[in-house]
């Protein structure tokens, strides 16, 4: 299915059989990513008749919600409360309700920040609570696919045929879409330009104010920014303070308000005994590669002109799409990112729950060179015998193998399986 049809009707999110099973045996229920990404339409799907509807985002709602939130929520039997992060308030209350009342599926609610997060939440809900993660639309969902990337890199992958893979100009029109739901349904680059604007102004000008109390909001848009110039590189919080006035310690506090609000992900860098020259800080990238780009006035000609800006882009969409696949996979993957000193790098490692290691390497260009390889090497090098396999996905229409553990693939990959 073409990513232009993915607004004009409802689509399936893999998430929803994680909602329906959790609401049969645990308590408390959230379904949390960023604003727009669907939770408010999965909720709705899963609620039922006979689930109370309640937005926080209505100002009388939300009034009544802080005033009082004893008597907001009693009496409720079943309930839905939408955008809890604005009215915390409601957590201990509803811990309340459920201590007493101890039977499964009694609150479905959904946020656009990572309560879980918070230490507040996390104590009051512990052992009541579960998360769904619900990022932006996936490439898989939007294209109706079984999702099976991450499953098949940890199965000592074969090289595989891929049918009508997207190459070229169809790949970067596909990266500066993203995966929002109405970004998507808007049908010129200009339209969905406007919605990111709308979007991000709307985000850093509400949500921002209902997690944290900042003193100095109004550099949050320009952080914003230097941030996508940054995106794909190591964190450094005071070159990027010092950009806006700001100190180590203040930009690393609000850097971690924006991922909180699923704008951006820092990665761990991967470590171990094996090898001691690794960096050892993180780096960070946008959840939503159409929301990158808009930030970063990226143009489908110019980009097609320069490949190189291409590069921030396409590691942001890969590293967000793999993460919509851990998401639904059932299974506990570690992700990290790998670099040595001397610039041998791979831009996702996963580990899950036995130690075993693959490694997943971006690379704008069509044709590979012998030192895109370096990277996935070293850390095949480094892994020992928990290293399962590397694979290099690169704008390209078909599998190469290089050695029995390393190839390369299509950035299709990541929904053709």
């Amino acid at each position: 299915m073409d990513n232009r049809s993915a607004g004009t009707y409802l689509i399936p999110r893999r998430a929803r059989a994680l909602v329906e099973t959790a609401l049969e045996d645990t308590r408390v229920v959230l379904i949390a990513g960023p604003r727009q990404a669907g939770k408010t339409t999965l909720a709705r799907a899963c609620a039922g008749p006979d689930r109370l509807y309640l937005n926080l985002d209505d100002t009388a709602t939300l009034k009544a919600a802080k005033d009082d939130p004893v008597s907001f929520i009693r009496g409720v039997d079943k309930i839905v409360i939408d955008e809890i992060q604005r009215a915390p308030e409601l957590i201990l209350a509803i811990k309340e309700v459920v201590d007493r009342d101890q039977r499964p599926g009694r609150f479905l609610l959904t946020g656009s920040a990572n309560l879980a997060t918070l230490p507040a939440v996390a104590d009051s809900l512990a052992g009541r609570l579960e998360v769904i993660p619900l990022l932006p639309l996936a490439q898989t969902e939007i294209r109706q696919t079984p999702g099976r990337f991450v499953d098949w890199l940890f199965s000592n992958p074969t090289i595989t045929q891929v049918s009508d893979a997207i190459v070229g100009a169809n790949l970067i029109d596909v990266v500066l879409r993203g995966g929002y739901p109405e970004a998507l349904a808007r049908k010129s680059a200009a339209r969905r330009n406007a919605w990111f604007d709308a979007y991000i102004t709307l985000v850093l000008d509400r949500d921002v104010r209902d997690i944290a109390n900042i003193d100095q909001l109004d550099r949050m848009p320009r952080l914003v920014k230097v941030l996508a110039e940054h995106a794909g590189q190591l964190v450094n919080y005071t070159a990027i303070g010092g950009a806006l006035g700001l100190s180590h310690v203040t930009t690393q506090r609000y850097v971690g308000i924006l991922e909180r609000l699923f704008l951006i992900r820092n990665i761990a860098p991967w470590s171990s005994n094996r090898l001691s020259r690794l960096i050892k800080t993180p780096k960070s990238l946008f959840l939503d590669s159409g929301l990158l780009a808009a930030l970063r006035g990226a143009d489908a000609g110019e980009i097609q002109a320069d490949r190189t800006r291409f590069g921030p882009l396409l590691e942001s969409f890969v590293v967000a799409e793999v993460l919509k696949l851990l998401s639904w996979s059932g299974q506990n993957y570690h992700l990290s990112h790998f670099r040595t000193r001397e610039g041998e790098e791979v831009d996702l490692v996963l580990e899950d729950r036995r130690g075993r290691i693959v490694g997943i390497e971006v690379k704008a260009s069509a044709v590979l060179r012998p030192k895109d390889l370096n990277g996935l090497r070293k850390l095949q090098e480094a892994a020992g015998d928990k290293f399962v396999h590397g694979i290099v996905l690169h704008d390209h229409d078909r599998m190469t193998p290089f050695t029995e553990k390393l190839s390369s693939g299509p950035i299709s990959l990541l929904w053709s399986l």
